[in-house]
């Protein structure tokens, strides 16, 4: 008897229509003599409503700070997942099948205390195995967990993924099966690129590449944890029943393909460090209270001046610009002197992934020259192995992503 977790995106569990068809194919796994979990996220918009509603509560407030407290967001926001999760059990009952449906907190999903960005420290999966052994498919919230102190916590956005293939480890799940509104994952954005290809396999390096970048299918913590437990996640439409797009292991065969993917990440700032001490220690301090408020950075440049001073600039994502300022500006009186912070918005960073990079020169050259044929100006460059990225202005954004992906052909079956 196999065991399969299944996970339904916001958009395919929109409807009490979308509910029951969802809950078709966990029953139709079930009866093929399969275990099943089923992990949900909130209905349709609803997680975007209620931001949008703590947003404007405490703007009719005017409290000193307009920007909902962390822990009360996140005890708004997990009632989402709570809905669907009774519903879809409730769908299941009504087609004649046994469910039962547990938030984060009942299966024992302990998070860090990081609000609206947690990680998950631990599963208790007795519980959920004690469900199955009596013939039940069992539905779990997604997105959400519990502090060892038992409030409530979110796993930032996409973080229904995560719980996905974080259950799938646990349980020692066959394959996750994420069903979404396309039918894979995609050479780029295909609401962007018209001639995006469908990819039928990709490596847990390279989607962790393209998520990192930009591309929105999945979370990349959701495929750390598939790589860290070699889980296979099969990406799939909820609406048909056609093949998606695997993510698993690397395999040699594809390093036949020099580039797999383009991503786009459109909202970025740069915040450029002016004058800091250029002194041992300093560049740990920076980055260290940085990490310490949960936020992530990349793209670090420094520029070492003659005075005993250096410029340090880094990107991180707009939707950290609230948390980000108290910290520079803080460290910015710490450090004294000349020191100053620039923040500059209006950025995004156009990227290109292939485990092909490895063993195929010229890539980086030919990226470059495409940008530069089509008038785009680079502003940073960052490489890994597997990865070239470019800041570009955000104006560029959609254009510099075609032209990319045509740079390389993608469009086209390898």
């Amino acid at each position: 008897m196999g065991l399969i977790v299944q996970k339904f995106g916001g958009s395919s569990v929109a409807t009490a229509e979308k509910i029951h068809r969802a809950a078709s194919r966990a029953i139709a796994a079930k009866n093929a003599g399969n275990r099943v979990c089923v992990v949900v996220s909130a209905m349709g918009d609803t997680t975007d409503d209620l931001i949008q509603l703590a947003n404007d509560v405490c703007r009719f407030g005017r409290a000193e700070s307009s920007t909902p407290p962390k822990r009360e967001m996140d005890q708004l926001l997990a009632t989402g997942e709570q809905v669907t999760i009774a519903l879809m059990a409730m769908a299941i009952h009504a087609q004649g099948q046994e469910a039962i449906s547990f938030t984060g907190g009942q299966i024992g999903l302990v998070t860090d205390n990081s609000f609206t960005k947690a990680r998950i420290q631990s599963i208790n999966q007795q519980r959920i195995f004690e469900q199955l052994a009596a013939g039940k498919i069992v539905i779990i919230a997604g997105f959400q967990g519990v502090t060892p102190e038992g409030d409530y916590t979110t796993l930032g956005r996409g973080g229904s993924n995560a719980t996905l293939v974080a259950i799938g480890a646990v349980l020692g799940a066959d394959v996750c099966e994420n069903y979404t509104d396309v039918d894979g994952i995609y050479t780029a954005d295909p609401r962007i690129v018209k001639n995006a290809r469908k990819i039928d396999r990709i490596s847990y390096d390279e989607m962790l590449e393209l998520s990192g970048m930009g591309a929105a299918v999945l979370q990349t913590r959701a495929v750390e944890f598939a790589k860290k437990y070699n889980v296979p996640i099969h990406v799939r439409n909820s609406q048909n029943d056609h093949p998606g797009t695997w993510i698993v292991a690397e395999t040699p065969n594809m390093e036949h393909i020099v580039v797999s993917g383009a991503a786009l990440k459109r909202e970025l700032i740069r915040v450029l460090m002016k004058s800091v001490p250029d002194q041992p220690g300093i560049a740990a301090k920076i980055f260290g209270e940085i990490a310490a408020a949960n936020i992530v950075v990349d793209d670090i440049i420094q520029n070492v001046s003659d005075d005993n001073t250096a410029n340090i600039s880094f990107t991180v994502e707009h939707g950290d610009m609230q948390d980000i300022k108290p910290v520079v500006e803080r460290l910015m009186k710490e450090l004294g002197g000349k020191s100053s912070a620039i923040y500059q918005d209006g950025l995004a960073k156009v990227s290109a992934v292939g485990v092909g990079m490895r063993v195929h020169t010229g890539v980086a050259q030919r990226m470059f020259k495409a940008l530069a044929d089509g008038k785009i100006n680079i502003q940073n460059i960052t490489t890994s192995e597997i990865k070239i990225s470019c800041i570009i202005a955000k104006s560029d954004a959609e254009r510099a992503l075609q032209i990319v992906h045509d740079a390389f052909d993608l469009g086209n079956a390898k």
